[in-house]
């Protein structure tokens, strides 16, 4: 009897250890909060280079004193800044400088100041319009230019974008001539800190 008795009594003692075991293998858990990555963030401060043509057109007034029917190689740099008031709209200001030269002696420059407005059609594409006030300087000679177009700039990275931007350029020479008296089409590489 003592013998059976010691027996129930491990059997029993296992039971409960074995019990007070498995009930501390179970650790509550919260689970981890599921991570969606935003996207490209347009806002804030930029830099860039880019490149392309300049064409003026067979007018007979010529766009800041470039003769008329001219192709000239652009290459330049932005800087710039957007700012998203209320999604999707984005606005921002910009300065370009550029070195444009073709097969006449004298290569020119041009400098502009330009706003931009446009919308952020998804999280990596941004489609805008921009203007701005610059001059022109071809020689000694400085002509108040104007430009006025658009464009459309792709994320490629999380600080990285490629801009395809064409704009229709005039002068303020006084002449009765066309408000386009030329155009820029470039294509660059930005990137936004």
């Amino acid at each position: 009897m003592f013998v059976r008795s010691l027996s129930i009594g491990v059997a029993a003692a296992a039971l409960l250890a074995g019990g007070a075991q498995a009930a501390d293998l179970i650790i509550p858990t919260t689970p981890q909060p599921i991570y969606e990555a935003a996207g490209f963030d347009w806002e804030g401060l930029y830099a860039g280079v880019r490149a392309g043509g300049q064409f003026t057109g067979s007018d007979a007034s010529t766009y800041a004193t470039v003769p008329v029917n001219t192709t000239s190689g652009v290459l330049g740099a932005a800087l710039g800044v957007n700012f998203i008031p209320v999604d999707p709209f984005l606005i921002g200001a910009e300065v370009t400088g550029d070195y444009l030269w073709n097969s006449s002696a004298t290569n020119s420059s041009e400098f502009f100041a330009n706003l931009r407005a446009g919308a952020v059609v998804t999280d990596s594409v941004l489609v805008y319009a921009i203007g701005g006030l610059g001059t022109h300087n071809r020689g000694a000679v400085n002509t108040g230019v104007y430009q006025l177009g658009g464009g459309v700039e792709l994320a490629v990275t999380d600080a990285i974008t490629v801009r395809g931007e064409i704009v229709g350029q005039g002068d303020f020479d006084g002449a009765a001539d066309s408000f386009f008296e030329g155009a820029k089409a470039t294509v660059g590489v930005f990137y936004h800190f």
